[in-house]
């Protein structure tokens, strides 16, 4: 059972985007305070009980235990493109100022692949050639649509294609069939690995180049240390959509990791069109400083969800408390 102290604050926020992700137009989470500091609660709406279950651990290691010890003092950030028609890449860049690296959404659903190449070609255009470029097709793909996708965006030269295909056999067979036909791109696990019985199968199973972790998904900063050590792959740590204390909790996490080759998907506060802190950890500048947050509370006010949905949080909160970390009952 994750145990919720007497101690803990809860607030309940919704925050507007700037532009639809993931077809979310308001993000909403819960916010723990406690005796460590203050944790993040906000597993995406569709999510069940048992999954959503490990993000309330993560919510409950960050308010009462803390994180390990840093090895940086600042973790380096890209730029996250939705998937906007290519005519708006320039306008979503420009919220990422000094970001030299950037995330691509493609396999949108009702967007054609001319509508990824288009939208690729405009942040490569932006970027320049020093820059780096990744999409991340969020499992959307078949092996051979994403086969034939990645053929036609490599030629932006592309730093990693994150989940082109859902499973870990997919991953697998498209590593094989992109070698077979001569297209360098490297394959990066995210929902094959957070959503995964054992987190860990993915080198195993020869289906990733390196593995993108996040810390809410996998129950905490110490269990996603775990995953990353058992892996044995390059990790680049990214946000699910936080506000600026669940970012925290993913820059704790790449602070810690012993290596960090790659700049990490935490700068995603700038999608949103408000934060729970004054200063949001952005990433402008291309990178964030370590360290915790408080909210501020007029904030706290200014963004306070509706009674109705309040009560929705509070009851997802006392049904997941009753579950495990893994979510089973205690």
């Amino acid at each position: 059972m994750t145990t919720l102290g007497a101690d803990l604050e809860v607030h309940v926020v919704s925050i507007p985007m700037r532009v639809p992700f993931r077809g979310v137009t308001h993000r909403e989470a819960l916010l723990l305070e406690g005796p460590a500091g203050w944790g993040e609660f906000a597993p995406f709406l569709e999510y069940d009980d048992p999954e959503a279950a490990r993000w309330l651990a993560a919510a409950v290691e960050a308010a009462t235990l803390g994180w390990p010890a840093p090895r940086r003092s600042s973790v380096p950030v890209n730029a996250t493109v939705p998937a906007v028609p290519a005519e708006q890449v320039a306008d979503v860049l420009a919220r990422f100022p000094g970001c030299t690296t950037a995330k691509v959404k493609v396999a949108q659903a009702g967007q054609a692949l001319r509508d990824d190449v288009d939208r690729v070609a405009a942040v490569r255009d932006q970027l320049g050639q020093e820059g780096r470029v990744r999409v991340d097709a969020n499992g959307a793909w078949s092996v051979a649509e994403a086969t034939a996708a990645l053929r036609a965006l490599s030629r932006f030269d592309l730093e990693y294609a994150e989940q082109p295909c859902a499973s870990l056999d997919e991953l697998a067979r498209l590593r094989r069939s992109l070698a077979a036909q001569g297209v360098e791109v490297l394959i990066a696990a995210d929902e094959s690995v957070r959503k995964a019985e054992d987190p860990m199968r993915v080198a195993v199973a020869g289906a990733a180049d390196l593995v993108v972790l996040k810390v809410a998904p996998l129950g905490g900063v110490a269990r996603a240390l775990e995953v990353a050590t058992a892996c044995g792959l390059p990790v680049v740590v990214s946000s699910a959509l936080d506000t600026s204390v669940g970012i925290s909790a993913g820059v704790a996490l790449a602070a810690a990791l012993t290596d960090l080759p790659y700049a990490c998907g935490l700068a995603t506060t700038s999608l949103m069109a408000a934060d729970v802190v004054r200063d949001s950890l952005d990433g402008h500048g291309g990178s964030i400083t370590v360290g915790r947050v408080v909210p501020e509370a007029g904030l706290l006010e200014e963004l306070k969800a509706s009674p109705e949905r309040e009560r929705w949080w509070r009851e997802r909160l006392t049904r997941c408390a009753a579950l495990g970390a893994g979510g089973s009952p205690a």
